[in-house]
Parts: structure tokens; sequence; C-alpha cells
């Protein structure tokens, strides 16, 4: 086990923030069963949040459960105590308090595992930009480049001793949300804080084998067929991937693969937004959205249509069909793109 030293906190805000994280804790003091819940199709913050989460207060000598209405993706089985998420069961349970992890709004819950939950008291910890506040108590913090580091952050000010299955957790949390600690939200807190993990026992070569270094062979065909439909349109400002029900079937992927696969049309040279449109079973479209300027928000855009996220990364639910959704969408940004006055698209028609 580790017992990090947490630097003083000067700034008034950290101190508001920390104030934020104090009473939450304090609520969960006073509960003996607690539920642990995270957003639909669960990246590696949720996951490692909730699981960091639920060691902490099992140590506390609470009983903890994690739900997911998606469950556990398989590509997440490397992350230590993972047989702890489970799907909401089908009868209502109660539980003295529930703690909602890295979803920005509840509907982002499911509908199913909000039905399942009978409780007095809902606490939310979430950094997302587009964040609708429910629930008792909120610590919400869009500064934050994860859930994970807001989390980190509070056991660091409790001095609480972090061993190597919650550092572990919370580190793939923070690894995944950034990039690799690539994205622009890195900061220089959330390396300090990825320190102190892997000197509380993070053994970094190995887990990042796991996140980055072992896929299934489902998901590179998804990659080499998606990279063949790639479109580039408003004269290089914007690539494009759409995805079928029929093509997802065909080859076999499962949901969880699609995550990440908009990162290689973002990488391109020239490219501002990068898109990646998903046909779902419900009649609707997955849109995922991916910024590389500050000039246009990925979030901003998103809310437009239910949705939302962080300004350079952010989604929505569309009813409609691909085709038409596509169109739709790609023009509203190219013509957003145009009003920047970029001497590339300027007299750039999407039509």
């Amino acid at each position: 086990m580790f017992s990090p030293q947490s630097p003083s906190h000067d700034n008034e805000h950290e101190e508001g923030q920390l104030d934020s994280f104090w009473a939450i804790d304090q609520s969960l003091e006073q509960a003996s069963d607690i539920l642990i819940v995270s957003h639909l199709r669960p990246d590696g913050d949720a996951l490692g949040s909730s699981l960091a989460a639920a060691l902490w207060l099992k140590e506390q000598g609470h009983h903890v459960e994690i739900w997911n209405e998606d469950g556990l993706p398989e590509k997440f089985s490397y992350l230590p105590n993972s047989h702890l998420i489970q799907k909401p069961p089908e009868k209502p349970k109660h539980f003295d308090a529930v703690l909602s992890l890295d979803a920005a709004a509840k509907h982002r819950l499911g509908d199913h595992l909000c039905s399942r939950v009978e409780t007095p008291l809902w606490l939310m910890i979430d950094h997302h930009h587009s964040h609708q506040k429910f629930g008792n108590l909120q610590w919400i913090n869009p500064e934050a480049a994860a859930t994970g580091e807001m989390l980190a952050e509070g056991l660091l000010s409790k001095k609480v001793m972090i061993t190597p299955e919650i550092a572990t957790n919370l580190y793939v949390a923070i690894s995944t949300d950034t990039g690799s600690f690539q994205y622009d939200h890195t900061s220089a807190r959330t390396l300090e804080i990825a320190a102190l993990l892997v000197h509380a026992g993070v053994r970094v070569g190995a887990i990042s084998e796991a996140m980055y270094g072992s896929q299934p062979r489902r998901r590179f065909e998804l990659l080499r067929h998606a990279l063949n439909k790639a479109q580039i349109s408003a004269q290089g400002c914007i690539a494009s991937i759409s995805l079928t029900l029929a093509e997802a079937e065909a080859l076999n992927i499962r949901p969880e693969d699609t995550e990440g696969i908009i990162d290689p049309l973002r990488s391109i040279e020239g490219v501002l937004v990068a898109i990646f449109f998903e046909e779902l079973s419900e009649g609707k479209i997955r849109l995922s959205l991916r910024s590389k300027t500050h000039c246009f928000s990925a979030s901003d855009f998103c809310k437009k249509y239910g949705g939302g996220g962080h300004h350079m990364a952010a989604g929505a639910r569309i009813v409609g069909s691909l085709s038409v959704i596509e169109e739709e969408i790609i023009t509203k940004i190219t013509n957003h793109l145009r009003l920047l006055h970029l001497p590339k698209i300027s007299s750039f028609s999407p039509h």
C-alpha cells in the first residue's frame, strides 16, 4: 500500500472543488449499502473510476455494488477486480446511497438501470463540460482531465492508503481519457497524479500493453473496413467514416470495438474535425466527433442533438437514417468551418 502526500492546495478554486468531494465523502460515511454507477457504453474512465471507488469504500467497511447497463466490455477485463461490475438485476433494489461517476446526465446511466434503483441519496462526480446536474450532491470539475483524476485528487486529500489495485484502476481511467496523456486537457497536475499512482504500484508497461497493445482480430478487420470507406471533405478539413448495422453484423463486432475507431482520422494532417457515424438497432445514429481546433466545440455541436461531452470530443444519438444524418452533419460542420474564414475552405460548397 502507498500513502501519498498531497501537495497543499493554495488555490481557492481547488479548495472549493475538494469541499464538494468532502461533502460527498461525509454522505457516503453514513451509508452502509452503496451502489456505484456509470454511463452507457462505458469507457476506461467510467470503469476505472467505478472500480477504484468501490475498492476504496470496501476498505472502509461498506457493502458496495457496481452496476452498468451495458456491463463490462471484454476489452476491460484486465482491470483489477473487474468482476465487480455487473448489469442491473431484473428486480429493483434499495441502497442507502448511489454514487454516479463520469455520467454528465442521469439518462446517460440507462433507463433500465435507473428503474432498478431505490435510494434516498444520489451523489454525482463528473468532469464533462455538458453536465446536467442531478442528485442531492454534485462534484463537477470540467477542468479535470478525467473523473479518475478527480477521484484520485479526493483520495489524496484524505491521505487514503492507495493499494496497487486502486492505483491501477485510476491510472487506466486517466490514461484512456487523455489519449495516453496526449490530449489538450492533460495538465501538469494530471501527470503529477499519474506519477503518484505509479509510486503506489501501477506496472506501467504491463497495463499499457493491456490497454493499447492487445486488441481482438475482429477490431483490426473493423479498422481495415472503416478506413477503406473513409471520406475526406471540406477541402481536407473533415474526415468521416460510417458503419451500418449490416456491416457490423458481417464483421461480427461488439459495441466496444468501435471505441477509438475515429482516432486515425483525427491524426490526418489538415483535418480539423473527425466524425464517426454508427447505425444503431433502435433507429438511431450514434454520432462521435473529435475536434482539433478550439474554434469548433464538439460539445456545443452535439448539445444541439441532445448529446454532449468535451470541447474536443463529444457525441450524440440522433433519430434518422444514416445517409440523411451523415449529409446533414457534414454540411453543418462545413458551414461552421467556412464562417471561420479558413483559406482552404472559404470557397468550398458541401453540395
